[in-house]
């Protein structure tokens, strides 16, 4: 077959999937807005294309959203057109439409299968946004914006054949009309490559090297910020530092804001809660608190591997790829009792789970974990064990990827 993948940034979910459907021998082409110079990546060409414009100034706020969203998609729309005209004609199309540019490529291709990446659908209640009572709405009319944000979603749904999802909780997001030609099927942990490792090491400011023999508390994040409970997490330091006066923090993420809003004033809010609980934390613990920034992957699994204990908070919304790599790691793990880590992290089976806003209960947790070997033996080889089970890239997702991108040609 032809196959067209359509991703902002590719490969995004799709970096196990493109390549393997290559392996198939089928002619894989991704289309991304990426400013790249390579022509290829593990066989898959790439076509980089670009915006014509810019989004209006001034535009009513409600369909700012949906005007970015036509943007990217009328570039894409383009693109395509040049792509047909050289003789390229895609039997599937599989695109993540959350940045919308997908809509209008069946207008190009009638004839071609679109299966999309259902990655979230919007709520006023019940999800996300209303979720935190610290951060409530500034404007009564955010639940009229946050209804057309639906949109290109909505849109989506005329045009697409089938859906995919990677969590059965996101998949529910999805009006009922649409939710029965999505099929739940994770991206897939390569679990051979994400595994335990005991003898693992790491030096920090080339002076302190820890091991497993040390008492590491992780926290990752792709941007630290509320949603994914950073303020949470910030405001346990200081009773945790005192109660565990050996042990070291590491936090991985990044400055930015990857969901939420930014937080008003200058400050990001990595800047603003540490600047909230630092007057709380002595300067010998502070020593003990490690941002570590945006790591690369291939250390950032060393990080997971060294944990003793890993925290992991969330909104109601996506659930993190870090999250199942930090279970397929065989990490100890105290979570968030929310909606999307229900079918991965079951109370002292594979996880313990906290209330969300109870700093109290997260120390408790944590530090009965640090105290318990055996708990977090038995945690970490039950988690192990289900990531194995749930979410092997090899053995169980990309078999099921696979199967359902022949299932939507001939749809």
């Amino acid at each position: 077959m032809n196959i067209l993948f359509i991703h902002q940034n590719f490969p995004g979910q799709f970096k196990f999937l493109a390549p393997a459907l290559v392996q198939q021998g089928h002619t894989v082409v991704a289309m991304t807005l990426q400013k790249i110079n390579a022509g290829e990546w593990q066989g898959v060409k790439l076509l980089p294309y670009n915006a014509g414009r810019g989004s209006t100034p001034h535009v009513h706020p409600w369909v700012g959203d949906f005007e970015t969203k036509t943007i990217r998609a009328e570039a894409c729309f383009r693109a395509a057109l040049q792509l047909q005209a050289q003789g390229f004609n895609p039997d599937i199309i599989i695109a993540h439409p959350g940045w919308g540019e997908s809509l209008f490529l069946k207008d190009v291709w009638p004839q071609a299968k679109l299966g999309i990446y259902c990655e979230f659908y919007y709520h006023a209640q019940g999800a996300d946004v209303g979720f935190d009572p610290e951060f409530p709405a500034k404007d009564v009319g955010d639940v009229c914006r946050l209804r057309l944000k639906n949109l290109n979603n909505l849109l989506h749904f005329e045009v697409a054949d089938c859906g995919i999802s990677p969590t059965h909780w996101q998949a529910s997001t999805f009006p009922a009309a649409f939710r029965g030609r999505i099929s739940v099927i994770h991206d897939g942990i390569d679990t051979d490559a994400v595994a335990p490792n005991p003898h693992n090491s790491l030096t920090l400011n080339e002076t302190i090297t820890l091991t497993k023999a040390d008492e590491v508390i992780t926290f990752v994040n792709r941007n630290l910020e509320p949603y994914r409970g950073y303020h949470i997490f910030m405001r346990a330091l200081p009773e945790l530092l005192r109660r565990r006066p050996n042990a070291r923090v590491l936090i991985v993420g990044g400055d930015d804001v990857s969901y939420g809003a930014r937080p008003e004033g200058s400050k990001t809010w990595k800047e603003l809660f540490a600047a909230e609980v630092r007057p709380h934390i002595r300067d010998s613990e502070w020593a003990r608190v490690h941002f570590l920034g945006n790591i690369a992957y291939q250390h950032f699994i060393p990080v997971l591997q060294l944990s003793t204990v890993h925290i992991y908070l969330t909104y109601p919304f996506v659930l993190s790829w870090s999250l199942l790599e930090a279970m397929s790691v065989g990490c100890a793990i105290v979570a968030s009792n929310t909606q999307p880590l229900h079918e991965a992290v079951q109370h002292d089976e594979t996880g313990c789970l906290v209330d969300f806003f109870d700093t109290a209960g997260l120390v408790g947790e944590v530090c009965a974990l640090l105290d318990d070997p055996d708990a977090r033996a038995r945690l970490g080889t039950n988690a192990r064990n289900f990531a194995v089970a749930h979410y092997d890239l090899k053995t169980v997702c990309l078999p099921k990827q696979l199967q359902w991108a022949e299932q939507l040609a001939k749809s």
